[in-house]
């Protein structure tokens, strides 16, 4: 069975820019024109992938995304013609794992699709759990724990996670989070993404009751991992 997107975007020419981008790399789209017909849909079907504008008419992407958050890790992809670089950070804060913005390469925002979902692979392809001290995560189902209790991370958030317990110790730089987490190394925008989804993923440590300082920032060189 071929990948589901949800497209949603308040102009038509858009929505099918996008679909068909989708499209050659196999995932079929349905698309919603308005936030509420998007959320209407996010209830009654099972995406794997959602690829939403961050200026829609009735409400913003932002409010969908962290509506979307607050029932489903699905893949999020956010588009923005907006060119501040806070627009992109609030987009990302809402629970986005990824944004592109207007206008964009249609082959890029297919990749990048792709990537996403290539995390979610077929079980038999993954490793069923990984430790390291009081975390526990299991990347055939994308979740994470931390003595017990359920991060609740994202795709993205998962993969940095996942990254830099795997490097065990060691500092991995921006680039190299870039591509082992979004499968890109333009540091263009790439550095605003990483810093995000770490101050995003050491909030979620924080509640769970770990120490947020498990992630170091080494200045200079990159991000490293250390649970105790």
């Amino acid at each position: 069975m071929k990948p589901l997107a949800l497209v949603v975007d308040d102009e038509v020419q858009m929505t099918a820019i996008v679909s068909f981008a989708l499209q050659t790399e196999g995932i079929e789209s349905i698309v919603a024109h308005s936030g509420t017909a998007a959320w209407k849909l996010f209830t009654e079907r099972d995406f794997d992938l959602v690829v939403l504008d961050l200026m829609l008419p009735d409400i913003t992407g932002t409010t969908l995304a962290k509506r979307i958050r607050t029932t489903s890790t699905v893949p999020l992809i956010m588009l923005t013609a907006l060119s501040e670089v806070d627009q992109r950070i609030e987009g990302l804060e809402a629970g986005a794992d990824d944004y592109l913005p207007k206008p964009f390469s249609p082959r890029e925002l297919a990749l990048r699709a792709r990537a996403l979902l290539k995390r979610m692979g077929p079980s038999s392809e993954r490793i069923d759990r990984i430790e390291r001290d009081k975390f526990v995560l299991f990347p055939g189902r994308g979740q994470a724990f931390y003595a017990n209790s359920n991060l609740g991370l994202t795709e993205t958030e998962f993969a940095m996670l996942t990254a830099l317990i795997e490097a065990d110790g060691a500092t991995l730089s921006v680039r190299e989070l870039l591509n082992l987490v979004w499968e890109t190394t333009s540091v263009q925008g790439g550095r605003n993404m990483v810093k995000t989804t770490i101050y995003r993923l050491r909030k979620k440590l924080a509640t769970a009751g770990a120490p947020p300082e498990s992630i170091k920032a080494i200045r200079g060189r990159g991000y490293s991992f250390h649970p105790k």
